[in-house]
């Protein structure tokens, strides 16, 4: 599989993302999934604390007993994961370190990530905290979720200033069906190089092509009816997508892959699964390597 690069890692363009180990599935179905990701050529597994209400690093760190060195292993912190662990606060991002590397049974992490900012600790301190851990050696590179434009040059600008570990990476909601980090994000992370990893790729479900008009809401998936993702515009716009993608023989689901992976600055589409059949279709789904013109009639209003 293609590789591309979140500072000094190379990544499959074809992430796993691990929000539903230890929630939509137990030890012995992670143990699925994830073995059929490293047999896709998937390096690139991106989990959280809060994530399975920790049951997802967990599991892991179980199922990833004796492949540790060929995954790039991503996790975040500062989300709540109870009342005395949540937050930025150095003191807390050094246990909460300590805490994910025990439950991932490992000695580091590749890429550690501020879940979203904290606005009652300055970024500097956080900073400060995240380089002493990989001054120690037990992360390898820093990263950051659901940052805007100006939050990532402040925290570049600290950096640099101080001479510490930098944000390397950001991870914001990015799809067909919601665009935001291309008013501002994406041009600063080209500006700071810095990684765009998307989450929720597949608008939650929306993009898979599962979702059609007029026809019943299929049982067992995420969203259901009443989800303010699952309005009439959306459904009007996903009918749109489903016919562009079909005039050129594709799918919705490449286009939402191929959609993302031209963007130069997206680094890997990270993707959940709750089996392998769906690994699959996600590494398909990325050969779709859209042209100029086709990124132009992409129109979604």
């Amino acid at each position: 599989m293609e590789k591309r690069n979140i500072g000094p890692l190379q990544v499959s363009v074809v992430g796993l993302g691990c929000n539903n180990f230890g929630m939509r599935l137990d030890e012995s179905r992670t143990k699925e999934v994830v073995d059929a990701a490293l047999d896709a050529g998937i390096n690139f597994l991106d989990t959280a604390d809060i994530y399975g209400k920790t049951k997802s690093e967990e599991f892991l760190g179980r199922v990833l007993a004796g492949r540790r060195q060929n995954i790039i292993l991503a996790t975040k912190f500062g989300m709540k994961v109870d009342d005395d662990k949540v937050g930025a606060h150095p003191k807390y991002v050094k246990q909460a370190c300590e805490d994910s590397l025990k439950r991932l049974n490992t000695d580091y992490i590749d890429l550690y990530q501020l879940h979203e900012p904290d606005p009652n600790v300055p970024i500097a301190d956080t900073l400060g905290a995240l380089n002493d851990l990989v001054k120690e050696g037990k992360v390898r590179n820093i990263g950051c979720s659901n940052f805007s434009s100006d939050q990532l040059q402040e925290a570049n600008q600290i950096s640099k200033r101080s001479g510490i570990a930098r944000f390397i990476s950001v991870q914001n909601e990015y799809s067909l069906l919601q665009r935001d980090p291309e008013n501002g994000v994406l041009q600063t992370c080209k500006e700071l190089k810095i990684a765009f990893i998307p989450y929720f790729p597949l608008f939650s479900g929306l993009l898979t092509g599962k979702y059609r008009k007029g026809q019943p809401i299929p049982e067992g998936t995420r969203i259901q009816e009443g989800s303010p993702r699952l309005t009439a515009e959306n459904i009007e716009k996903v009918e749109k997508l489903i016919s562009h993608a079909e005039s050129r023989n594709h799918t919705i689901l490449e286009l939402a892959f191929g959609y993302l992976l031209a963007q130069r600055e997206v680094a890997s589409v990270i993707a959940g699964a709750t089996s392998p059949k769906q690994i699959q279709s996600n590494v398909q789904a990325a050969s779709w390597k859209l042209t100029t013109n086709e990124l132009r009639e992409v129109a979604v209003d």
